[in-house]
């Protein structure tokens, strides 16, 4: 079981598209309305092991500071407005496609960050920290930036938002700091990052996957009925990741040595898209759905791209240095 989950996890470019045509079918074949009772415990599923392995301890060390401010004010300060802008162009009578648009950019770093930025020779310390501060931030962040963007085109109860935040992110973030310290404790750094630490991430995986087919299964009938849907997705996602892309390249060459630029990219383009998830299918009702459909294609985009972007990194970034 861990194997095949594993297997999964290093080939979601494959997976993610898979499984949203078994939920494409289920949806279409049988009544889904009962997958509804599904998506509280397999986003649990989806958030607990990622913060099992999270170093939470990071964010007190230093050494990088002008890197993870730029990745803040890049994160926070730019490309949810970028967000924002796309919605309002490409989805004017559309809002939930919008609001899908935008939770993508307010979640930002996931363990992606951390993964791609250690195999396009990164700074891995920076990463990890930029994934902790990005979490904590963007969680704390998302209901204010909903409601002050979002609140005039689509009914946002501020405290329900807030409550799932608190029960998808912080109640697993707790629950997982504990389970780290307990194996800390009891087996030994060494032993817990070679035997249990890389046991999590494909649990995570597996809930990924069963929301993505719990949102494709409710969402088949009216993909059905506009099948041009999900094409019309696309171009906003393309264009919003070729944006962020662009521009954390250009700030990171210009301003930081290798090592930290490609953590600046990786921490600023990779988003927490299992949160985003978690947080349309909980916090926004039955339309909810269609803000999810939003997310789930961003998957395919941003993991096919930071695939791409570590062949470029050292013709962008120059080659890393010999050891």
């Amino acid at each position: 079981m861990l194997r095949l989950l594993t297997l999964l996890n290093k080939n979601l470019i494959l997976a993610i598209p898979v499984v949203m045509v078994l939920g494409f079918g289920f949806g279409l074949a049988f009544p889904g309305t009962w997958l509804k009772a599904l998506i509280i415990p397999l986003t649990f599923l989806m958030v607990y092991p990622m913060m099992v392995t999270l170093k939470l301890d990071k964010v007190l060390e230093g050494g990088d500071a002008k890197a993870q401010l730029m990745a803040q004010v890049i994160n926070f300060g730019i490309i949810p407005f970028v967000a924002f802008g796309l919605g309002r162009y490409f989805f004017p009578e559309q809002p939930y496609y919008a609001m899908g648009l935008l939770l993508a950019a307010l979640l930002p770093t996931s363990g992606m960050t951390i993964s791609w930025t250690g195999f396009a020779g990164g700074n891995l310390g920076a990463a990890v920290k930029m994934t902790v501060l990005g979490l904590i931030l963007g969680s704390l962040a998302t209901p204010f930036y909903v409601q002050w963007l979002m609140g005039a085109t689509v009914p946002v109860d501020l405290w329900a938002v807030f409550s799932q935040i608190l029960f998808i992110v912080f109640l697993p973030m707790v629950a997982g700091h504990l389970t780290r310290s307990q194996l800390l404790k009891k087996h030994g750094q060494q032993l817990f990052q070679k035997e249990w630490a890389p046991r999590f991430p494909p649990f995570s995986t597996l809930g990924v996957l069963g929301i993505v087919f719990v949102a494709m299964a409710l969402k088949a009938g009216q993909l059905v009925a506009r099948p041009g849907e999900l094409l019309v997705l696309l171009l906003p996602l393309l264009s919003l990741y070729g944006i962020n892309y662009l521009l954390s390249t250009l700030v990171a060459k210009l301003l930081l040595p290798r090592g930290d630029a490609i953590a600046l990219v990786y921490g600023t383009v990779m988003r927490n898209l299992s949160i985003a998830l978690a947080l349309a299918m909980n916090a926004f009702g039955p339309a909810g759905s269609d803000a999810a459909l939003v997310i789930t294609l961003a998957y395919i985009i941003q993991v096919q791209s930071a695939a791409w972007y570590v062949k470029l990194t050292d013709k962008l970034f120059g080659a890393k240095p010999a050891q």
